[in-house]
């Protein structure tokens, strides 16, 4: 294996064990070796600041020492080769798998370890992901000390997965009666129960199917939430058909997906509440939507094709001709994390803009069909459904593997595709469909989320963010002086404090000396604004 495939294996062992974020975290790699300049080359591929003195994370080539690790005065110390000498004090963190040493985390990412491995205990994970989440407690505490939640009923319609946990305990301690519903495809029923067992009812089975969900979704309706904060907007749109009556009395939802924004702009005159596009907010979609989205479903993806290599034609994205369909914020994110693996990567999109933009970018560009015709691995990041037909999938050459970043459901069309090809089951992951002339193309989890189906979703970071702007919405709903139906955008102040603090907490500075003053999150403007549209 080369220098740069053992970093980018390294890489992806690292955020598989941690669930954290390479782009805009600062570090330095110990040695001058080969593998230490791969490994400096892929950071700053994936979006990393390389540091002299006080980085996020040390990463320590073959050769390199615990003593030399500890001064480089990190809080997470990864051990790149496997070959890290620990002292005799190292003791287990809060997540299976992660040691400690005086402080400092140290992480096992060994390129000869498993691409994939059953996910730690969920207890650990939740307290993991507390640990990385300063934004969401800040904003939460802030919410407790001016008393604006306590007693009010909270529904959160999410990916259930630890991040999601913190965000519901965080409310929960804040004062607000908070229940939880997520579909059974995105439910880690290992999180439901510790979410359970802690006092947070959960409306959700990871056995489940659409029928399940339903009733499930409905029950969570039945708790009679005040505010509603969304995933999709499959609770919203629920909610107007089913409970009517409800929907007239809630303060109104947050919505923090792009599918989710375009579902409640479908509803025009329809919609009886007012809805905060937390997706548009900046904070939330060039970070989430980019970063958080492409690190982890590229990475789910090139986990996905490692450990079933033996029977697919495509092992990895080094070297691959890599389509990515849709160059909003997720194609951006799945292009870059792309081609830091490896990837030769080419775009399509139906908005000249966005293709003028690829190009930009430094990505080739063309129609779906002639590139799809010479592809390797294709992911959709459009969030449309059906962009992937059926008609494109049959120009795809022998061995083509396709996969959905982000997502709705029937975004490839897998159905019809069962319906005119043989179908089987490489791994639990993956299947492969045979066209009559012989012809083989494989999908990954059905066309499903991939981040979330083959993953641990979005690294902690980026929802750290998220969830941040989620409980900015939250406190413009609750302090709204008068309750106005229609999709609100997120006060630029309120967007911008997210930021401030998000810097602050990286230790970041410089920022508010352009002529702006700080400011307090009591003195922003989180008054819901004009219409998105």
């Amino acid at each position: 294996m080369s220098d740069l495939a053992l970093a980018r294996t390294a890489l992806r062992r690292f955020a598989r064990a941690t669930n954290l974020l390479l782009a805009g975290r600062s570090f330095r790699v110990l040695g001058d070796d080969g593998q230490a300049d791969a490994l400096r080359r892929v950071m700053i591929a994936c979006g990393g600041r390389g540091v002299a003195g006080s980085p996020d994370y040390v990463f320590a080539s073959a050769g390199s020492t615990w003593d030399r690790a500890a001064q480089a005065d990190a809080s997470v110390v990864v051990d790149a080769s496997g070959t890290l000498e620990l002292p005799a004090t190292a003791r287990p963190s809060a997540r299976d798998g992660i040691l400690e040493v005086d402080d400092v985390q140290v992480v096992s990412a060994a390129p000869s370890l498993p691409a994939r491995a059953a996910l730690p205990a969920a207890a650990g994970r939740i307290e993991w992901a507390s640990s990385k989440m300063p934004l969401t407690a800040s904003l939460a505490h802030d919410l407790r000390d001016d008393g604006l939640v306590a007693g009010r009923r909270i529904a959160v319609s999410m990916v259930l997965e630890p991040k999601t946990a913190v965000l519901a305990l965080a409310l929960r301690d804040a004062g607000a009666d908070v229940a939880v519903f997520a579909h059974h495809y995105e439910t880690d029923d290992a999180v439901a129960r510790e979410l359970r067992d802690r006092g947070v009812p959960v409306f959700a089975d990871g056995s489940g199917d659409a029928g399940s969900d339903r009733v499930l979704a409905l029950r969570l309706l039945d708790t009679e939430p005040q505010l509603l904060l969304d995933d999709g907007a499959h609770v919203i749109r629920l909610a107007h058909r089913e409970r009517p009556t409800l929907v007239e009395a809630m303060l109104g939802a947050a919505e923090e997906t792009t599918s989710g924004i375009r579902a409640v702009r479908a509803l025009g005159d329809e919609l009886r509440m007012p809805v905060i596009a937390v997706n548009d907010a900046v904070t939330k979609t060039r970070f989430d939507n980019r970063y958080g989205t492409g690190q982890s479903c590229v990475f789910a993806i090139a986990d996905t094709l490692e450990a079933a290599s033996a029977e697919l034609r495509v092992a990895s994205f080094d070297g691959a001709r890599v389509i990515v369909i849709g160059f909003g914020p997720v194609g951006q994110g799945v292009a870059q994390f792309s081609a830091a693996l490896g990837g030769h990567v080419s775009v399509c999109d139906i908005d000249p803009r966005a293709e003028l933009e690829a190009r930009y970018a430094g990505y080739e560009t063309g129609s779906a069909a002639d590139l799809v015709a010479g592809a390797d691995i294709v992911i959709s990041a459009t969030g449309v459904a059906r962009t992937v037909p059926q008609d494109l999938l049959e120009l795809a050459p022998d061995g083509t593997v396709f996969a959905v970043a982000g997502g709705v459901d029937d975004e490839i069309e897998v159905g019809r595709l069962r319906a005119v090809t043989d179908v089987a089951a490489v791994d639990d992951h993956v299947e492969t469909f045979t066209f009559a002339d012989g012809r083989s193309i494989a999908v990954i989890d059905d066309g499903g989320c991939v981040n979330i189906t083959a993953g641990e979703g979005n690294p902690i970071e980026i929802m750290d963010l998220s969830f941040a702007a989620q409980l900015q919405a939250v406190r413009a709903l609750v302090t709204a002086s008068e309750r106005r139906v229609g999709l609100f955008a997120l006060s630029v102040d309120a967007d911008r404090e997210v930021a401030r603090r998000a810097l602050d907490t990286a230790g970041g500075n410089g920022h508010g000396g352009c002529g702006e003053g700080r400011g307090s999150n009591r003195d922003t403007d989180n008054r819901i604004q004009g219409a998105t549209a």
